[in-house]
């Protein structure tokens, strides 16, 4: 199979692990087989050895230069401790739609903050996308629509937000560190140290998992979201940015909130509503205005 087929098959599974991730997690927790903070150690803590045993099968000697040292600190802080531990809580609180389409203006605030910090200048397109993503945002954490799938959805909602202001900044810290390492190198030494800011939030809760009580279901639905959901989707988007580049990539993120909204709508029962498919909308036309050039 040639390269190119292999990247866009690699970046088109890493959207329909995260989309799964969604509803893999909900239920899991809705079923009290686990905690958020629990899940969320659980997570890095394993897709962060498996990373290391990767190293060991393909070696790379680079290490990080004492000039990079708060870098790689602040995108393990952003990029895995904030960005994950708000996550999957807030994901436990939501709709799993809400947080898909809510993690699909992460596009739109790249664009605001390298308007803002960066100054980089917007085009009456950006600003537009802006426009229609903030109003997206709102109409989806405005919703007073309410079932056994979210507990309590305006903070579930306020939580994926942070998270995704949280996976910005981190995406912002991390392009240079991808230009002067691997980025499997860079992901690793990200994950490793994000594990150990984790763990004093998060080891109360991972005591609390009732083992006993797993099923063979329970423990599959585990392993889509260390595995699948983490680990090969971390590693499939590297190989999928690497050979056609981040802006073909970045198109398939589109794709995330279809699958995510079709598999909830199967598994979870969730209801495609009027204000969702208004709110999807809106979002999907920011997210593309947000990011044309003028």
């Amino acid at each position: 199979m040639r390269p190119g087929i292999k990247a866009h098959a690699a970046l088109l599974f890493t959207n329909i692990f995260f989309a799964i991730n969604y509803t893999a997690v909900k239920q899991l927790i809705n079923h009290g087989m686990i905690k958020p903070f629990g899940l969320n150690l659980m997570r890095v803590g394993i897709s962060s050895i498996l990373l290391w045993v990767l190293f060991f099968f393909k070696p790379n000697r680079q290490v990080v230069r004492k000039e990079h040292f708060a870098r790689f600190f602040f995108c393990a802080l952003t990029g895995i401790a904030v960005n994950q531990l708000l996550f999957i809580k807030g994901l436990s609180l939501t709709f799993s739609i809400h947080a898909s389409l809510l993690m699909l203006t992460t596009p739109i605030l790249i664009t605001c903050f390298a308007a803002f910090v960066l100054k980089e200048k917007l085009s009456r397109y950006n600003v537009i996308g802006l426009l229609l993503g903030i109003t997206g945002a709102t109409v989806l954490i405005a919703a007073r629509e309410n079932t056994g799938n979210g507990s309590n959805i305006l903070l579930g909602d306020i939580f994926i937000i942070i998270n995704a202001i949280s996976y910005t900044i981190y995406f912002i810290l991390v392009k240079p560190l991808m230009k002067e390492y691997e980025p499997v190198m860079v992901i690793r030494t990200i994950f490793s140290i994000g594990f150990f800011l984790m763990l004093p939030f998060c080891f109360t809760e991972f005591r609390e998992i009732p083992w006993q009580l797993y099923t063979l279901n329970a423990y599959f639905l585990l392993f889509m979201i260390i595995f699948c959901g983490t680990f090969l989707a971390y590693i499939f988007n590297v190989y999928g940015i690497k050979i056609l580049g981040a802006s073909t990539a970045g198109t398939y993120i589109y794709s995330q909130p279809v699958f995510a909204a079709a598999i909830a709508m199967i598994f979870l029962g969730e209801a495609l509503s009027l204000y969702k498919i208004i709110a999807a909308m809106f979002i999907f036309a920011g997210v593309y205005l947000a990011n044309k050039s003028s």
